[in-house]
């Protein structure tokens, strides 16, 4: 009788000590990017009802939030703010004692070795709920970035190590880069929203954030998800106009697009695990239906394998509790 011949692949899976010896693809605490929310007022702590586990903080109360993300090692937090008032230019958004300003200098002046990066758009601070200034019903480019980059210049002159510049607008990083530069913060890199994505899945974002537009929809400015091959030139102009990283948003529905700017760019990439992602898990988790742990891991080490260096994620904290357990 002929004996089969076939390989044997289960051998490299027979225990868990095998696995990880062999294992691809990890994570670890320094994979991580952990975003908060800063608001006026005080004594604020306020849980996102759609976000569970995810909160406001007002000034006075900020410090608890970042002393645990410091305990844990997460290496940066992304800062947003929510304003006590918002106008047609988003003024609160550059305004040298604006919340994130702010925020950034506490963060600063306590833990002056965890890297902040500053949010960097108008979205949450304009009273239309558009990323830029608006003329004849639509956001107007060349003018928003003027805003943007003294929003940038703001921000590093608050203290913030990497500017994120988030709005989509043509020439944003081009404009942030000069001003930057010009202000003497050459030193201050730009972490592009190079490919963002007109996606459903900000949703609750829009709730922690209070910033969603009045009318219409930004999909004159962000991409139409049907979209790779304008993926690919968005993030070449961002790169020619001086971007220090690429990021990608969402992840988990874009993973093929995360493949794409790694196979074709050497600059370290991104990708947000936004706030839809985590609701959707947390929710299925808070009703019996996935393992929250296992979901969560699973879908973190889908966007590292597709090629992300960096991971901006509301389970940072969870994760690195996990990653600790083994």
């Amino acid at each position: 009788m002929n004996q089969l011949v076939f390989d044997r692949h289960r051998r490299l899976r027979q225990n868990a000590a095998i696995r990880r010896m062999v294992r691809e693809t990890t994570l670890s605490v320094d994979d991580f990017i952990y975003p908060v929310f800063a608001v006026e007022g005080e004594n604020i702590k306020n849980e996102i009802p759609s976000m569970p586990g995810i909160y406001q903080f007002s000034l006075d109360r900020l410090d608890e939030e970042i002393d645990e993300v410091v305990a844990l090692g997460i290496p940066a937090v992304m800062v947003f703010g929510i304003p006590d008032h918002k106008d047609a230019v988003g003024s609160g958004a550059y305004h040298d004692h604006g919340i994130v300003q702010k925020a950034i200098r506490q963060i600063k002046a306590r833990h002056p070795e965890l890297i902040v990066i500053a949010d960097t758009c108008l979205c949450e601070y304009t009273d239309h709920g558009h990323c830029g200034v608006i003329v004849d019903g639509d956001v107007e480019n060349d003018q928003s970035l003027e805003l943007l980059a003294k929003t940038a210049v703001s921000q590093a002159a608050a203290g913030a190590d990497i500017i994120a510049p988030s709005n989509m607008m043509d020439g944003f990083v081009a404009a942030i880069r000069r001003a930057l530069d010009e202000a003497g913060y050459i030193h201050v890199p730009i972490m592009s929203y190079a490919v963002k994505y007109a996606s459903s899945f900000y949703g609750p974002f829009r709730d922690a954030a209070d910033s969603a537009p009045q009318f219409g929809d930004r999909k004159t400015y962000q991409m139409d998800p049907a979209n790779r091959l304008e993926a690919l030139r968005e993030a070449a102009s961002d790169v020619d106009e001086g971007a220090d990283f690429l990021m990608v948003k969402p992840g988990l529905a874009f993973l093929d697009i995360l493949r794409d700017l790694r196979e074709r760019f050497d600059l370290p990439l991104v990708t947000y695990n936004v706030s839809g992602e985590y609701a959707m898990i947390k929710a299925a988790a808070l009703n019996g239906w996935l393992d929250e742990k296992q979901t969560v891991m699973e879908s973190l080490i889908s966007m590292k394998r597709a090629g992300a260096d960096l991971i901006i994620t509301y389970f940072a904290k969870d994760a690195v509790k996990w990653l600790r357990e083994g």
